[in-house]
């Protein structure tokens, strides 16, 4: 009978615990999870409270209306995302909730610097994490996955922003003062 793994978040992890799959096949390499994932769920508290102060000291008008509690539900939201990015070797599940969260806060009116943020600020606080609990031969392996994931999620925010944004004029987005000629 397989087992499964309890999840950082009180739920059931679907990674059986006794090395099969949830078909009770062996796992191969390719299926095994990543070593900087058990790192990240034990550190999931510190990683999360390092996020939520960081995005709170950042003074973001939208992220300052929705109070403490919010923002700190949003980070975790997230870094539970990355949690199942990383476990299931697929970087669908940050894609999608990034192209979620791009379509959400754009109606809601937040800039997309603002949005960055919160992905950057967690991004931060996981590399930290990361650096103080890893093994050092296991170190570069660990960042790279780690950016890998975030870096996905933020690349298609930003696809999602931008193209929503060339829908309608958005103040936050014209960079033609960045180049000369522009405004």
């Amino acid at each position: 009978m397989t087992s499964f793994a309890q999840s950082p978040t009180g739920g059931v992890s679907t990674r059986p615990t006794d090395g099969t799959t949830q078909y009770g096949r062996p796992v191969t390499h390719a299926q095994q999870p990543f070593a900087v994932t058990a790192v990240l769920e034990r550190g999931t508290a510190a990683i999360v409270d390092a996020a939520s102060s960081a995005l709170d000291r950042s003074q973001l008008a939208h992220y300052d209306d929705v109070g403490a509690d919010e923002r700190r539900r949003r980070i975790r939201s997230l870094f539970e995302v990355v949690l199942a990015s990383l476990d299931q070797r697929d970087l669908v599940p940050i894609q999608r909730y990034a192209e979620t969260i791009a379509h959400e806060r754009f109606e809601g009116g937040f800039g997309i610097s603002e949005v960055q943020t919160a992905f950057n600020v967690l991004e931060e606080a996981t590399w930290r994490h990361v650096v103080v609990s890893t093994d050092p031969a296991e170190l570069a392996e660990s960042i790279g996955i780690v950016a890998t994931v975030l870096g996905a999620g933020k690349d298609m925010l930003a696809r999602t922003y931008v193209a929503l944004a060339t829908e309608r004029h958005v103040p936050s987005l014209d960079l033609t003062a960045l180049f000369r000629g522009g405004r």
